[in-house]
């Protein structure tokens, strides 16, 4: 089951891009390995969104390309950001109506 942390980060310590740095050495060190691109993984760490920042680049994409699309980022995002607004301003309740996906108990199913 994914478990979702929600860190308030201090931008006057951390970068996207330094914490994006820190997060993939973690995920390193317990073991994540990246052989093939959307395999399975005993970890995954991904930054949504880094306030209203928008980057496009070849290390880092914010806010998280494919988060409005996934109902299993937005669900347990809407619990603890129920407030949260990407930077083009869609809210997590707009995204949520433009997907089909099913809730049974604490499992959300969504075709590819």
């Amino acid at each position: 089951m994914n478990q979702v942390i929600k860190l308030e980060i201090d931008a006057e310590i951390w970068s996207p891009q330094g914490f994006l740095s820190t997060c993939t050495a973690i995920e390193a060190q317990l073991g994540r390995e990246r052989l093939v691109p959307g395999g399975p993984r005993p970890l995954d760490m991904d930054i949504i969104s880094w306030g209203d920042t928008v980057e496009d680049g070849e290390f880092l994409t914010l806010p998280h390309p494919k988060a409005k699309e996934r109902a299993f980022v937005l669900v347990p995002l809407k619990e603890i950001a129920p407030e949260f607004v990407f930077p083009d301003g869609t809210t997590i309740d707009e995204a949520l109506d433009s997907i089909e996906f099913r809730m049974e108990e604490d499992k959300i199913w969504q075709s590819s």
